[in-house]
Formats: structure tokens, sequence, C-alpha cells
């Protein structure tokens, strides 16, 4: 493990920030310690250059008489914006009482890298593979994935499998795997309101012309009913029902309100009525304002009225909705209430649609025997809140579902300051793979 966790700090230190443009130099500086990596390995490895950030394919030798897996992961991370909330530089990994602190150190880094280091010691200790290995890693993961669906496409006869597998979710809790069967989807999007051309002085223009900030806050505070439902005419229409044997087998689960409050923080929880709080997060769909922007906002006052004031938004979906149709929904749903005094204007940022995925098929047995082998119990069948574009991606360009195998842990702080991924994890999720290898 010495020299697992070596390499992996490596990979770690490298600032693979997708959504910044400054790290563009970084992007392909990760892109190429990874081919360098896999080649290592003993595995074939190119970087294809992209619009955006290169895509690394690396592969087994390929033997017609084996199944071929293609494993997906991605090297891009998120932003480490608050730095100050961070207790270590967010790209110099430590170990603090078992957990690895970096960003990316579960999302997505520690996660594929327990399936490289997996390969990599069965062929340091077995030699040939029993399985074709295809890996795929992108860099754009963090940023919607704007460009894979053309490179799948372009690459499709190449990427031909039999199964693919993805480790971008969590398990139940420690010692407690899981297989994710659902994901929910996504759409993004911005509102901006428009009041004067320039921000204007509140002691001369406030009472006369209306405030875009204040006009914001009155639109955002109309998204939720007081049971906490969307409030969008229509956004239900399309939810598909969930069946009631598998909302039942949730509650025996060792994760609900006190764990959820523990990972996050909160003085208490939250959301719709009527509906616990897992299914709150995994087969309901959502509303939320990620961010505002408007007027002053550095030291001391300074007293305007705002010109504009904009707000990010996401909505997580659920299967039966699709992210266009509830992108023009909320188009319409502050269009038709906005007072004449401001405009309104809202963009569509990205989407991805929800999935349902069986667990069932040969390889997703083999998948449960061998969590089953390494944690010493059956993992559970679940749903997650969170969303995976390129999950669809593969279905509709490859014609494979995705295996989704969880080696994160739901307190992970993925996309906040202090990410961790347990050493132990690691090692369980190396042994994962091998396991799950065997069976195949």
């Amino acid at each position: 493990m010495k020299a697992v966790l070596e390499s992996f700090f490596e990979f770690l230190r490298i600032p693979s920030i997708s959504a910044d443009p400054a790290r563009a130099d970084s992007m392909n500086d990760c892109a190429e310690w990874l081919r360098a990596h896999f080649v290592s390995m003993g595995l074939a490895a190119a970087v294809h250059p992209m619009p955006g950030p290169p895509v690394v394919v690396a592969r087994s030798a390929g033997s017609a008489a084996k199944k071929t897996v293609l494993i997906y992961g991605h090297y891009d991370v998120q932003p480490v914006d608050p730095l100050t909330l961070w207790r270590n530089d967010p790209f110099e990994p430590v170990v603090e009482n078992g957990l690895i602190l970096a960003r990316g150190a579960t999302d997505n880094k520690g996660q594929t890298f327990a399936h490289l280091a997996g390969t990599e010691a069965w062929l340091r200790e077995r030699g040939e593979l029993p399985v074709n290995l295809i890996y795929l890693l992108e860099g754009e993961e963090e940023i919607g994935s704007p460009n894979l669906g053309a490179f799948l496409a372009a690459h499709r006869d190449e990427l031909k499998c039999d199964a693919v597998m993805i480790s971008d979710t969590s398990m139940v809790g420690p010692g407690f795997p899981a297989i994710t069967c659902g994901l929910r989807g996504i759409a993004c999007l911005e509102i901006t309101v428009r009041g004067p051309k320039m921000d204007l002085h509140s002691g001369m223009f406030g009472g006369v012309i209306a405030n875009p900030a204040q006009e914001l806050a009155n639109l955002l505070a109309q998204l939720h009913a007081p049971d906490g439902s969307v409030a969008i005419p229509g956004f239900y229409d399309d939810v598909l029902p969930v069946a009631e044997n598998e909302r039942a087998a949730w509650r025996d689960l060792p994760y609900g309100e006190r764990e959820l409050l523990a990972a996050a923080g909160a003085p208490a929880l939250a959301g719709e009525a009527g509906y616990g709080p897992l299914e709150r997060i995994w087969i309901r769909p959502t509303a939320e304002i990620n961010g505002l922007t408007s007027g002053y906002q550095g030291a001391g006052s300074k007293t305007i009225v705002p010109g504009f004031a904009s707000a990010k938004l996401s909505f997580r979906l659920v299967p039966g909705q699709e992210p266009e149709r509830i992108g023009e929904l909320v188009r319409e749903f502050f269009e038709s209430r906005a007072p004449r005094s401001v405009t309104v204007e809202v963009s569509y940022d990205h989407g991805g649609n929800p999935c349902y995925l069986n667990p069932h098929t040969e390889f997703g047995r083999a998948a449960q025997a061998a969590l089953a082998e390494v944690f010493g119990r059956p993992p559970a069948l679940v749903r997650e809140g969170l969303s995976i574009p390129i999950v669809n991606l593969f279905q509709r360009v490859l014609g494979r579902d995705a295996l989704l195998i969880g080696l994160g842990m739901p307190d992970c702080r993925s996309h906040a300051p202090n990410e961790s991924f347990p050493v132990e994890q690691l090692e369980k999720g190396i042994a994962f793979h091998q396991a799950f290898l065997a069976r195949l």
C-alpha cells in the first residue's frame, strides 16, 4: 500500500479543475500522467485531444475468447473554493485518522484509482487478466461531459464491450456496500433579472425604480409550496411511480435522518412532506438555488439599487422527466410571474437524463458476489440523488447499461472543503476489483 499511496498522491497533486480555464495545462498534465501510469502497468494507452480536456483510453491485450469490461472514470475535480475552509492545501494530500484529505480524493480520483491499482496488482501477482479491460477516463465530467458523446460515437467500434463499470457513487456506510440502480437527472439553468441599465444611487432612485435583487428574491421565493414540493406547474406530470417493495427495502438501511444530519452539519432536515429522507434524495425531484449574485458585496456599505441580479439553479430529476422539458417549464414559470418593472432572462446551461439500471445481469450478479466476499455482507440495492449524465450516453451509444459500484462514503465531503477517502476503502476497492475480475 505504501507504493499505491505514493502513486495515488501524485495523481491527487495535479490540480485538474475542468471548470477553470486557467487550469488547462494541469488538465493536460493529468491526462499525460494517466497515460504514463497505464503504460507502466503494462497497458497500451493514448491521450485523445478534445475541444476541451483530453480523453485517456487504455486497454489490456485483447482476446476474442474473453469478455470485455469498460471501466469509466473522470480525472477532473471540482473547484476548491472557499479555500479558507480547508485544513490543508487541497492539492497536497495528507492522511488524518485513516482519511486521505485532498480535492478529488473520492470524486473521482480515489474511486477510479482503486480500479487502476487493482489491475496493476493482478498483473504483477497473477499475470494475464481474465478479461479484456478498457479504461476510459475523461476530464469534463464536472462540467457536464459536453464532448464525451461525440467521442463515444466516433470510437464506438473500438470501445465495444460486454459491460461498463463506474465507481462514482457511495456505499451505504462503513462496511456496508451498495450497488446503485438509479440516478437522478439534472437540469441546470440561470435566471437574470434586469432593471436599470446601471447601478443607481438608492437615495435618488430607491422607491421609484424596481430593485432587481428584491424582484429576484420574490421570484425565487415562489419556487416551493408550503409543503416543500416544487410549485412549478407541470413539474411532476411525468414522474414515474416507484414499486412499494423497493421503497420498503430502504427503510431497513442503517442510514437515515441522524446520519444525514451528521454528514451535512445542519440543525434539522427539510424537504417535501410525505416522503422519508432517502426517498426525498433518491426518487423525488428537487429545485435548488446554487448561487446568488447582485450589487455590492465588498467591505462596508454601498447604497445602490443594483442594475441586475442573477441566480444559478439546478433541478434534480427522476425517471420520466426530461431536462429540456423541465427547462422550458422553469422559463415559463419565471417569465409569467415577472413584474413589468424588470426583465427576466432564463438560460439553459446543461442537463442529463435520469436512469434506472438492472442489477441482476450476469455482471451485476458477479459484482454482488464480489462485494459480499470483500465486505462480508451482500450489497444494498439503492438509488442515489446525484446525476451522472454519461450513464445515459453509454446506454444510447454503446448499448450497455453501466454497473454503478460506489466506493465512496456518504460523509466524504465530495464537492466541499476537506474532501476525504478512507485508506481502508482504497484497499477494499482494490480487493473488490480483483474479486470481480475473478468471477468473470
